[in-house]
């Protein structure tokens, strides 16, 4: 212990203990522990809309599917890549069977996009957050249909005759250049800021 006199009027005292920690200046209720999204940052009031109807049908239901889909509603947009409609295409035929696709509805949380390196489009019913303008045409000129999940909630409450499908999260660009680019071993894109012929190339 240290015993400072710091005039003749007062003389202070402090004892410092081995064991002395640094505390947290927190708010109430404690640091955060928690890193799971519980509601959307978005305010959009669709969406909002729709995590209100999934958070009832997950809650009053046993089905899983209505979990994940609230689940998924949640996530950033980075973690709700588009898909295309070659890729849902080449899903469904793995996962359904027969040749009539459209026997059970392909639910994306996220967007639909379309694919020109797929000539023929087959006979499908999907449901997603958005379908773009030409996927959307493609998918109703071949026969298929176009689900919104409100819509999808009525027709299939427990997600049954529904497969669950999602793009992939890596494709991003900036996936590509995650890592240390020339290292040996590394496949990592490097950052070039020119491609002009009077810039140096990395």
């Amino acid at each position: 212990s240290a015993r400072v006199s710091s005039g003749p009027w007062l003389s202070l005292s402090w004892n410092f203990s081995a064991n002395f920690r640094m505390g947290i200046d927190l708010k109430a209720g404690g640091r955060s522990k928690r890193s799971v999204r519980t509601a959307p940052k978005s305010d959009n009031v669709y969406l909002r809309m729709l995590v209100r109807l999934y958070s009832f049908l997950a809650r009053r239901t046993n089905a899983k599917f209505n979990s994940i889909v609230l689940k998924r509603l949640f996530m950033s947009k980075t973690n709700r890549p588009p898909i295309s409609l070659s890729k849902i295409a080449s899903l469904m035929r793995a996962r359904v069977s027969g040749d009539d696709l459209s026997s059970k509805i392909a639910v994306v949380v996220g967007t639909v996009t379309n694919d020109e390196r797929l000539i023929v489009v087959p006979k499908m019913r999907v449901a997603a957050l958005h379908v773009t303008e030409t996927a959307r045409a493609r998918i109703v000129k071949a026969g298929g249909e176009v689900l919104s999940f409100d819509q999808l909630a009525l027709q299939s409450p427990t997600g049954a005759n529904t497969i669950l499908l999602r793009g992939k999260v890596t494709s991003r660009e900036a996936y590509k250049h995650f890592g240390a680019p020339g290292v040996p071993g590394s496949h990592a894109k490097p950052k070039v800021g020119h491609k002009g012929n009077n810039h140096e190339r990395a």
